[in-house]
């Protein structure tokens, strides 16, 4: 393996790991968003914490469409 081909692997390699540290980031801000909206939610309406996900869903659906 050349100087040159050794090179062009560090550099793909150097760029393959900045975009996992990328996809790392994204994914733990895309957790913290969904946490802290789920805060909100519970916050804003309590009840919603003692409520099964689909039936939460349901009613949120069916709830917010009458207001779009």
């Amino acid at each position: 393996m050349t100087d040159d081909e050794k090179r062009l692997l560090q550099a793909k390699h150097r760029m393959e790991e900045a975009q996992a540290r990328d996809r790392v980031k994204e994914r733990k801000a895309r957790t913290r968003r969904l946490i802290q909206e789920g805060a909100i939610l519970e916050k804003a309406f309590p009840v919603a914490a003692g409520m099964e996900l689909e039936t939460l869903e349901y009613y949120l659906v069916r709830h917010l469409q009458k207001h779009v």
